[in-house]
This record gives C-alpha cells, sequence and structure tokens, in this order.
C-alpha cells in the first residue's frame, strides 16, 4: 500500500519547506505540496511536524557476536530506530572479531536475521584488532562499510603506511580510533582540573591529536580515504581543518556528549566515563565551531552499551562507554539548536547526508530514494529515562536531562520500525 506523509515540514542541508511524500513500493515517489496519484494512499498526518531523511550513525557497538550481555543487533537496532536512525554502521570489537570472509559472515548472518533497520558491520584493520598483521582489504572490501581497529590505536606507523596504502589502491575507508598507547599512563578521564581536584589519572588531549597528525600525513602521502573516529579536543579540529584545506581525503565524527559537555560536567559516576574522556570548555566550544563550519562532517554516538555491573565502578573501575542512539537527536536540538548554537539544519545534515558522503551510503529526502525517513515532533518535552530505552545498555551522562524536541516515526524502506503511541 502507498504511504503519503501529509503536511509536514521538510528539513534538510538545503532548508526547511511544506510538503508531503508519497512512498510507494518502499521509496519515495513524490515530494511537494499538491502531489498527483495519492489516492488510496494511507495517510500519515504530520501536520506540526518535520521530517527529514532517516538518520545515520557511523560508530555503533551493537556486541555481537561475543557480547550479547551487553546487546544484541535486534536490541541495538530497535534502539536506532527509536533514536530515527535508519543506517548504522557497527564497529569491529567483537568476538570473533570481523577480521576474514569467514568471521564477517557469522555477524552479516545475525544482522540479515535481526535487524530492523540498515546495519552495515565494519571490518578490522588489522588481524584480531591487535595491530600486527594487517587483513586482506581486497578479499573484505564487499563485505563492509570500511576498516578500523576501534577500541585500538594503530600503534605502528609502518603498518598504518601498509594499511592505508592497500585501502586507497582497493578504494575503501580507513577509520581510526586515534590513540596512542604511550600516553595513557593509565588514565581514564581528562587530564585537567576535575582529575586533579579528585585525584583520577588523566588522558592527556595529544594521546588522540598526536595521532591523528600522524595519519593525516599518512593519508596525505598515500591518497587513502581516511575517516578519524569520534573526536574530543580542539587541536584535533585544527589538524584535520587544516588537512582538509590542503585537499587530503578526510572526514571526522564527533558525539552528541562532546558537543554538550565537558569535564565540569563530570560526576563519580560510570555513566560519564567513555573514551576519549570528556575534555575541557574549551575543546567542546572548538566542536560546536568545527560542526558549524563543516570541518566536523557527522555527529555519531559511538553507541557503547554495557551491564549495569560495568558500569557501576565510579569513574576509576568502570568500562568505558555510554549509550547514544536515543537521546542524540533531543540532545542536540536542546544543546545546540534551541539557544541558536548551531543550526537545525545544520545538525540535520551532520546526520543525514554528512554521513552517508562521508561513507559513500544511499540515501536522502529525494524522488527516487529508499523511503528512510524520521518524523520528529518539534515541540514534545520530556525527559531522559533509561528506563525507556531499547537497548540493553541504560548508562547515559544525560539520565534526568530535560529535553525539548522526540523522534515520533521512523520508516525504513517505507515501513515503520518505530512509531510513539
Amino acid at each position: 500500500m502507498d504511504r503519503l506523509l501529509k503536511g509536514g515540514t521538510l528539513i534538510d542541508a538545503a532548508g526547511r519547506r511544506r510538503g508531503d511524500v508519497l512512498i510507494r513500493d518502499g521509496r519515495i515517489a513524490a515530494i511537494g505540496p499538491d502531489i498527483v496519484g495519492a489516492s488510496g494512499a494511507q495517510v500519515v498526518d504530520c501536520s506540526g511536524k518535520w521530517i527529514s531523511a532517516g538518520f545515520v550513525d557511523v560508530h555503533v557497538h551493537f556486541r555481537e557476536p561475543g557480547q550479547s550481555y551487553k546487546e544484541t543487533i535486534r536490541t541495538g537496532s530497535l534502539a536506532a530506530a527509536h533514536g530515527g536512525y535508519t543506517t548504522v554502521c557497527a564497529m569491529p570489537n567483537l568476538n570473533p572479531v570481523p577480521d576474514s570472509p569467514e568471521t564477517i559472515a557469522l555477524e552479516q548472518e545475525i544482522i540479515d536475521r535481526d535487524a530492523c533497520i540498515e546495519v552495515l558491520p565494519y571490518a578490522a584493520i588489522t588481524r584480531g584488532r591487535r595491530g600486527l598483521e594487517p587483513v586482506d582489504i581486497a578479499a573484505l572490501k564487499g563485505r563492509c562499510c570500511a576498516f578500523s581497529d576501534d577500541g585500538s590505536g594503530v600503534q605502528d606507523e609502518a603498518m598504518m603506511r601498509r594499511a592505508m596504502q592497500t585501502a586507497a589502491r582497493e578504494g575503501v575507508i580507513i577509520a581510526a580510533h586515534c590513540e596512542d598507547n604511550k600516553l595513557l599512563r593509565g588514565g581514564y578521564i581528562h587530564d585537567g582540573r576535575y582529575a586533579a581536584a579528585h585525584v583520577h589519572k588523566g588522558i592527556c588531549s595529544e594521546s588522540e591529536w598526536g595521532q591523528i597528525a600522524r595519519d593525516l600525513q599518512l593519508a596525505e602521502e598515500t591518497g587513502c580515504r581516511y575517516h578519524v573516529c569520534h573526536i574530543s579536543c580542539a587541536e584535533s579540529v585544527e589538524l584535520i581543518r587544516q588537512a582538509k584545506s590542503r585537499g587530503v581525503r578526510v572526514t571526522c565524527e564527533t558525539g552528541p556528549h562532546y558537543l554538550s559537555l565537558c569535564e565540569d560536567e563530570l560526576q563519580e559516576d560510570g555513566r560519564f566515563k567513555m573514551n576519549p574522556p570528556l575534555r575541557r570548555a574549551e575543546d567542546r566550544a572548538a566542536l560546536i565551531e568545527g560542526l558549524r563550519d563543516g570541518t566536523i562532517d557527522a555527529v555519531a554516538t559511538d553507541h557503547a552499551p554495557h551491564s549495569a555491573e560495568e558500569k557501576a565502578r565510579g569513574l576509576a573501575g568502570s568500562a568505558m562507554g555510554v549509550v547514544g542512539l536515543e537521546t542524540a537527536w533531543a540532545v542536540l536540538y536542546t544543546d545546540l539548536v534551541l539557544p541558536g548554537k548551531v543550526s537545525l539544519e545544520r545538525v540535520v545534515e551532520a546526520l543525514t547526508s554528512g554521513p552517508r558522503a562521508a561513507f559513500g551510503l544511499a540515501g536522502g529526502l529525494r524522488p527516487g530514494e529508499r523511503a528512510d525517513l524520521t518524523v520528529i515532533d518539534p515541540d514534545a518535552a520530556w525527559t531522559v529515562d533509561p528506563a525507556d530505552f531499547l537497548s540493553l545498555g541504560k548508562a547515559t551522562p544525560f539520565a534526568g536531562k530535560a529535553v525539548r524536541s522526540r523522534v515520533i516515526l521512523t520508516l525504513k524502506d517505507g515501513e515503520p520500525v518505530w512509531q510513539a503511541e
């Protein structure tokens, strides 16, 4: 049956406009104020609502296979749909690591069986994500969205150069978690005011930006398409800005928590512990400017669920990582759009066409594209309660936060995969 989204406001990077969306056979058949040929369609009243292309998150952890007590493909994809996402890219921190056609096939089998949205797997850069032996990129490139050792920076420069040379030849993306292990020194939050005042071990910003600087030189040398994961500090933004101006083929992402929070909001609670850590207010300001001026291509949640017990050991002892798929839109709207820090259109772009362009993914708010769509109630006011999450992970620094705007309908190939009551 045809479906007609009626009376909404369409939003993308180009701006806002009133219009209807006609869906037929899983695709956008027409967009406009007076659509011809919509008789008999199921009408969805979108008056007062916003319609965008489905959100894309290029950095999530769904934990299956290997750690399904933290999250599964099913629960992770349901959480994504709840948050307005229709495509996500799942990191390779799994057991077994997707580092061969055989191991990535195990993950793909679960995706095909259980995912309610599009879940695209990453493959590792090195065997077992150990940084010692490169994977066979040519054998894997048709099975994954990109290559990453996420959770581990590739420490050896020669290994990263070799991977980038192969990636450039094969036309694939290297997506890097940038972290210099020599500079960590047992740290687990930012090496700043809070760490000093509360006697915590800190992680310096150079552990991130130093490896980004190295990798940008390698990307420039090899011509590789290079994506930087979850940047968190001002130096990283400036290095990437300069590299883009030189023509380096680099894209990057940051997370909602780095745009909304900083070390000043830290509490003695594992739900504030993630990697990289929340940094200075000055870093947050630089990230917001990087998002505003287009240096940052995408906002990605780094959705990283853990069990309640693993997150109940305070800042020092808890596992790294927080969940974010079900709060990202509302947090970005509340903390960036409403105060006028970043435009609505730019935030939508960073959740839709930005990540699609960075990773060469199909989709968009245009006739002929898949009907992957997100419908938003801009006036909804609610309070973040992890008990409402569909994710198995409940640890979020935004618990109890009052937010505005909410996803009320997510369509994948024209069919509802999440709908508010």
